[in-house]
């Protein structure tokens, strides 16, 4: 039987499928990433004012989280930044975020260790926050 592909050629694309594959997302921090410093952070635009509409979440991100995500959501020794890929609305949706914030989150991409619950936090004001969170990520371009 005759391929229309060399088998070095079949060998490379049966590689990068396994790599793609076996590299996807774990659910018990075998692909963790290393700390901030060495981990791509997308920094989003300083050139556009920050709308009104996301104020409020920007103040309410201030207060409940930028002690371990940084200013601007983009990290610290603490915590990922969330301006980053991963957490892109078709990877981690907004329920997820409510979630993290209300019942904390097990470590599974990064080496930080687990989130815990933010205490004080209501639903509301992690929707404010996500919308904040959302605008940085639109202005890094992640989607």
């Amino acid at each position: 039987m005759k391929t229309w592909l060399r088998p070095s050629t079949n060998k490379t694309i049966l590689l990068l499928a396994s790599c793609v594959f076996f590299g996807g997302c774990s659910d018990n921090g075998s692909n963790a990433q290393s700390p901030v410093a060495e981990s791509p952070t997308i920094v989003a635009s300083e050139e556009k004012p920050l709308p009104n509409e996301f104020k409020e979440g920007e103040a309410k991100f201030n207060s409940f989280c930028s002690r371990c995500h940084g200013a601007q959501a983009r990290g610290t020794n603490n915590g990922p930044p969330l301006v980053h890929k991963i957490y892109e609305p078709n990877h981690h949706a907004d329920m997820a975020f409510q979630r993290a914030a209300a019942r904390g989150v097990k470590s599974h991409h990064w080496k930080f260790g687990n989130m815990p619950k933010i205490e004080g936090v209501v639903p509301e004001d992690v929707t404010h926050i996500i919308g904040y969170v959302r605008w940085l990520q639109r202005q890094a371009g992640i989607f």
